[in-house]
């Protein structure tokens, strides 16, 4: 979603910039100042709060006008411009960035879950790139089945995105292929979808071979019902034998069209990704059989986009991961090694983050990824405790959870950003999940708890046994400290005493030595 330009080219914009600018300072004010007057409130400018100069009948002898002032009106949700107050700041820009208005349409009842999910892309446009200039809602019982707004509306929005000079449009949901070709039609500037920016961001991110193979996949699948036609390059292979001109025997029939060719491309290159993701699959298979052989439990930090997976991964292991503070920062699987306090072993896996509407197409790219959730041993759920609206997060992961088929792992649930939090906002997470732990990644608050509690929730060793291991099998103790629970030791004359759980091969290879109890 940027484009490169060159410092050259910036100085000259901004030159040009600062010259036209004191000559169409009045022309611009004219034109805000008309929006003005035609809106009643202020439309144009940066987003304000909702409802302004809507309560005009409000307390008349006609009751409540809310469901009036809604149905006529798109709502502005407050506080999403990350325009540049100071334009010299573009003289530094080594990008030029796509400026955005955000949309959205919600049924009665569901403003503020509205409000939040647009936020949300607006924090999604930013990560991809992009500066949000404003967002609107309008509340309908559905969408548009033509232009998504509706037909009115769609009007309102191209004045909008007029005045305010934005090159694109994002919808707060999944735009059907004729839906955005209409939009566009109306609006006259390009139109996407929050698929589109979900995907464009993961294309960004993705560093591992693997993680880009996914990342094309789903944006292939994405693209393959959305190929368009271009006029006469459609036609690019004529049928038969084709004489001088185009004319002669074997001339009938265009053949196979462009947009024939470009969907047969994207199959044949699906395919090759789907068997590509294949051929990674044994040897993380290996992997996990490994862990496996060796009984080795393994933790899935799962949650939230944003909500401190990595961060948590580094506080509880050094792991030194990618933390950054934007959306789907880390895509790739990080897997760290550590201890409990009674030095058993054990994996913590930082998976990939999820978001409300997560397009399917990458759910079904990673499953190879969320596998590592699925064959987890108890899953670390982390919530932004800070976030508007935590409940819609845990039942967003909990959801995806449940489509991997990890719905019955143990779960520990995990507040984030505990030092952000009030008593009273403690109290009301509390209420969410009774037995929720707070911590902070960045101030060490419970973290120590947290282990405490991973420690008590890993499985245990299913056999209990007593032996004396002679001192030259020293790698039987080694491995009851690995991967077992030791309850005490002690050296005698003949050998080492041991008393553990371990896990059923361990106990085997310690049968020869095991005394009675």
């Amino acid at each position: 979603m940027t484009h490169s330009t060159t410092h050259d080219e910036n100085d000259d914009v901004h030159d040009g910039a600062l010259i036209d600018g004191e000559q169409d300072n009045s022309s611009i004010d004219r034109i805000l100042a008309a929006g003005e007057r035609r809106a009643g409130s202020h439309i144009f400018g940066a987003a304000q709060a909702l409802q302004e100069g809507e309560t005009a009948g409000h307390g008349s002898s006609d009751g409540e006008q809310w469901d009036l002032a809604d149905r006529h009106a798109l709502r502005r949700v407050a506080g999403l411009s990350t325009e540049l107050e100071d334009v010299t700041e573009v003289e530094y820009r080594q990008l030029r960035l796509e400026n955005v208005v955000l949309v959205g349409v919600y049924p009665q009842g569901a403003q503020e879950d509205a409000e939040n999910s647009l936020r949300e892309l607006a924090a999604l446009a930013e990560t991809a790139g992009a500066v949000v200039l404003d967002g609107v809602l309008q509340r309908r019982p559905h969408p548009d089945p033509a232009t998504y707004l509706g037909r009115g509306k769609a009007a309102e929005l191209k004045d909008l995105v007029a005045a305010v000079g934005a090159d694109t449009v994002i919808a707060d949901t999944e735009l059907a292929p004729s839906q955005r070709r209409a939009l566009e039609d109306v609006v006259k500037v390009k139109v996407i979808d929050r698929t589109t920016v979900i995907l464009d961001i993961f294309s960004q991110h993705a560093k591992s071979r693997e993680g880009k193979a996914q990342v094309e996949l789903a944006q292939l699948e994405y693209l393959l019902p959305r190929l368009r036609g271009w006029g006469e390059s459609m036609s690019r292979q004529a049928g038969g034998q084709v004489g001088a001109g185009g004319a002669g025997m074997g001339s009938r029939g265009p053949g196979e069209t462009k947009i024939e060719l470009d969907r047969r491309r994207i199959r044949t290159r699906m395919a090759q990704l789907r068997r590509q993701l294949r051929d990674f699959a044994p040897a993380r298979e290996a992997k996990r059989a490994e862990r496996k052989r060796n009984t080795i439990p393994s933790v899935a930090i799962t949650g939230y986009t944003n909500a401190g997976k990595s961060s948590l991964l580094n506080a509880l292991t050094s792991a030194g991961v990618l933390v950054e503070n934007a959306l789907f920062a880390t895509l790739d699987a990080t897997v760290r090694r550590t201890e409990t306090a009674d030095s058993r072993v054990y994996t913590l896996t930082d998976t990939v983050g999820f978001v409300r509407n997560l397009p399917h197409q990458l759910v079904e790219a990673f499953r190879s990824t969320l596998e590592e959730v699925a064959d987890a041993d108890v899953i670390v759920h982390v919530v932004d405790g800070a976030h508007p609206d935590p409940a819609r997060q845990l039942q967003t992961v909990r959801d995806v959870i449940g489509d991997v088929g990890a719905r019955d792992i143990p779960e520990i649930v995990v507040f984030n950003k505990a030092d952000l939090l009030s008593e009273d906002e403690r109290l009301v997470l509390r209420g969410l999940v009774p037995k929720a732990h707070f911590v902070s990644s960045r101030s060490g608050e419970g973290i120590e708890e947290l282990r405490v509690a991973i420690t008590e929730t890993l499985p245990k060793p299913a056999v209990e046994v007593r032996a004396v291991v002679p001192y030259d099998r020293g790698d039987l103790v080694a491995a009851v400290h690995e991967t077992g629970m030791l309850l005490s030791s002690e050296h005698l004359a003949e050998g080492t005493a041991i008393h553990a759980h371990v896990s059923e091969r361990l106990a085997a290879e310690l049968a020869p030595f095991i005394i009675s109890a």
